[in-house]
């Protein structure tokens, strides 16, 4: 090292280079350099990350795993109610697969699960967006009040909403009959509100949306908090009206909450067991079976365990095939982020 007459020091000439546009500073005197790796987390490596998930995995493949493998295979066999007695179970090939798919019956739930699901997503997308807007809008203690109405109704037990659906369509207490004779309806004397299937699965429509919309509410409400106030003034000063300030402000900046809720709707609603059968047991007649209560009834009512065993995994394979077209706008949807 040279040092010259204005005092600078160069470094000789076998000095190692140093990275460009970065000065080394020496460590002051007395202190002692950290060690390498110091302050930088390590990731796990071995065994150990495996170890950690083991428990979990273990639990998925106990508790779904292996039951809808022995799903899979009771589909292929020939149990009713004295191969169950016998504990016997042949194979007997795609013949429960082949039964299904000549039974006009089974097509005809199947548009009816299908229908069924479409006008429940529909209304429960439509009327919690709406909701939703409405507790943004409103004042601290309404949108409290409001919030936990929708918290209480959301809460509620399933079993518990039906009775109380009962009890409001009951045929000679109930409290619409009263309601259309007040208002000056005849023939609500003794009005059966469960006579058909139609009107039957537009009482349980009436059920599950007003017990799935408090979910998407609330989830609304809480997208809308992360939308700029700006974007609102901004739509206002260009003359914007409610509908297009929805539609160029909300939606392009809430599109993911969107397409996440309504992909949840569907897999809930399309499932949606417990308030069909409790409701009426899939009648009257089996005329407001959907696919989850046809394949309950043919198993335990009827005792055709194989042939329920292939309903639900063609009811599990018509779900997948349903949700491949939300699969590929979420991630079209990711990829334009």
């Amino acid at each position: 090292m040279t040092v010259h007459s204005q005092g600078a020091v160069t470094a000789p000439q076998d000095a190692p280079p140093t990275s460009a546009g970065r000065q080394q500073t020496p460590p002051p005197a007395g202190t002692t350099p950290p060690p390498p790796g110091r302050g930088r987390t390590s990731r796990p490596t071995g065994w150990l990350p495996y170890l950690l998930i083991g428990p979990a995995v273990l639990s998925l493949a106990t508790l779904l795993l292996y039951p809808l493998a022995k799903n899979v295979i009771l589909s292929f066999q020939k149990v009713d109610k004295i191969e169950f007695i016998q504990r016997k179970s042949p194979f007997n090939g795609v013949a429960n697969y082949t039964q299904l798919l000549g039974d006009t019956h089974f097509w005809t739930v199947v548009l009816r699960t299908f229908a069924f699901t479409a006008a429940n997503v529909v209304l429960i997308m439509v009327i919690g967006s709406l909701v939703g807007i409405l507790l943004n809008r409103l004042g601290r203690w309404m949108r409290l009040v409001l919030s936990m109405a929708l918290v209480m109704a959301w809460a509620m037990p399933i079993v518990a909403s039906v009775t109380v659906f009962h009890w409001l369509f009951d045929e000679q207490l109930g409290v619409m009959n009263w309601v259309m004779r007040t208002l000056g309806f005849s023939g609500y004397e003794q009005h059966n509100w469960f006579e058909t299937g139609l009107s039957t699965l537009t009482i349980i429509t009436v059920l599950v949306v007003w017990g799935s919309v408090p979910f998407v509410a609330l989830n609304m409400y809480a997208g809308l908090t992360t939308v700029s106030g700006e974007l609102y003034e901004a739509a206002r000063m260009d003359g914007a009206n409610g509908w297009q300030t929805f539609w160029q402000v909300i939606f392009p900046n809430l599109k993911p909450f969107f397409l996440v809720t309504t992909f949840l709707e569907v897999i809930w609603v399309f499932k949606a067991f417990t308030q069909v059968y409790a409701m009426n047991k899939g009648g009257p007649d089996r005329a407001s079976e959907t696919l989850p209560v046809f394949a309950y009834v043919e198993g335990q009512s009827q005792g055709h365990y194989a042939l329920a065993a292939a309903i639900s995994v063609l009811t599990i394979v018509m779900l997948v095939i349903v949700m491949s077209f939300y699969f590929r706008l979420i991630l079209k949807q990711e990829e334009e982020q």
